[in-house]
């Protein structure tokens, strides 16, 4: 490895302006912000999948005997078909949840790519976006 002498550092270096330094903030923020929601929308979908095995063991269930029902941090006693009843409730806000998720992950994911286009046109092998 070798340092760069002062004659190759300003050879390719475009000038990094206010405007520059606001967009690469803003592709910092929309980085963050995406891969939150990955992190989220990744959780809720195991989440469906959890509410999708219950569905169905439920289904299974004998309709006489009540089941217990989680509601925040308490367990309810509820028969069979009010369960399944809450639990559709649950699944169509989840399923809700999960398409703001990722309606939100796609605009990030928009703002990001316009971002790269104006950073790599000026900035070029310079500046690393991946």
């Amino acid at each position: 490895m070798r340092m760069l002498t002062p004659a190759e550092e300003s050879e390719d270096a475009p000038e990094v302006n206010w405007e520059d330094q606001q967009r690469i903030n803003s592709f910092s923020k929309f980085n963050t912000r995406s891969k939150d929601l990955e992190e989220t929308l990744e959780k809720r979908k195991e989440e469906r999948e959890a509410l999708d095995d219950l569905s169905t063991e439920l289904e299974l269930a004998d309709e006489n005997q009540p089941v217990l029902y989680k509601v925040g941090e308490t367990f309810l006693h509820v028969s069979v078909s009010k369960a399944l009843t809450l639990l559709a409730s649950h699944q169509i806000t989840l399923e809700k949840d999960i398409n703001g998720l990722q309606e939100r992950l796609g605009e990030c994911t928009t703002e990001m790519t316009n971002l790269k286009i104006v950073l790599y046109a000026k900035f070029g092998k310079a500046i690393n976006l991946d």
